[in-house]
């Protein structure tokens, strides 16, 4: 076992497959205490039995991070759990595409809740908790290119990885005098259950926009976490870590 988070107490949102299921396997094998934090028992569930199967330390806790009243009760019991909040990836996020004439209020809200509103609830609490400890800590979460670039007929979406770039510089002036590093992962197109359904000639086309030639894998996207949470990126503050293959230069 590898020794880069030996220790931390390590939070993961969206934990129970794609990317969080990567950066929570990823991060047990740097010695990390994962909590995986979704709405998915089953697969979070099995996230935790494979992490426990390879000796780690991991728990989960089934929660809607829309609501404030799941998310406080969530890192309440972390904190009962492990006593500590040493890093926290706010990854959890949902899809809902619809061009701007045809997107409705309901097809907004649930985006913007989850993806930018469910972000703030997390960061808030986990915040007020690595404060009152005085050991620092780190909050790293996920945007996307389109946040920066925008992308057709996702006008939700967009806004909310947009807000979570916004919000992340923010939190970064706030709690640097915490020593609290705040940074973000931007992803590009990726190996995730996003794309199962979507056509073959649909993936081909996002695969051509790629400089690389081809999609990424979640473990890419955990790397950079990796990176991010560890003291190698102990200077690092306030930054958008783009991990697209070059899908935009």
């Amino acid at each position: 076992m590898n020794n880069l988070l030996k220790g931390k107490v390590a939070v993961i949102t969206g934990g129970a497959n794609g990317l969080g299921k990567a950066t929570a396997l990823l991060f047990s094998e740097h010695g990390a205490k994962v909590v995986i934090v979704d709405v998915k028992q089953e697969a979070g569930d099995q996230v935790v039995n494979e992490i426990l199967q390879k000796d780690g330390t991991a728990s989960f806790f089934k929660t809607d991070i829309s609501k404030s009243t799941d998310v406080n009760k969530m890192i309440d019991n972390v904190v009962n759990k492990y006593e500590q909040i040493d890093i926290l990836i706010n990854n959890a996020g949902i899809l809902a595409d619809a061009q701007l004439v045809k997107m409705t209020e309901e097809t907004w809200d649930k985006v913007i809740n989850i993806n930018l509103k469910g972000i703030f609830l997390c960061g808030q609490a986990a915040a007020k908790v690595m404060i009152e400890k005085e050991n620092g800590g780190v909050i790293l979460n996920t945007s996307s290119v389109v946040g920066i670039y925008g992308n057709f007929g996702q006008s939700n979406y967009v806004a909310s990885k947009a807000g979570v770039i916004g919000m992340t510089k923010t939190w970064a002036r706030e709690l640097g005098k915490y020593n609290i590093r705040v940074n973000a992962v931007a992803p590009g197109f990726m190996k995730t259950e996003i794309i199962k359904d979507m056509p073959e000639k649909i993936i081909n086309y996002m695969k051509e926009k790629v400089y690389l030639k081809r999609m990424g894998e979640p473990k890419d996207i955990a790397n950079a976490f990796l990176y991010l949470a560890s003291d190698m990126g102990n200077y690092v503050n306030g930054t958008v870590l783009s991990v697209d293959g070059g899908v935009v230069v």
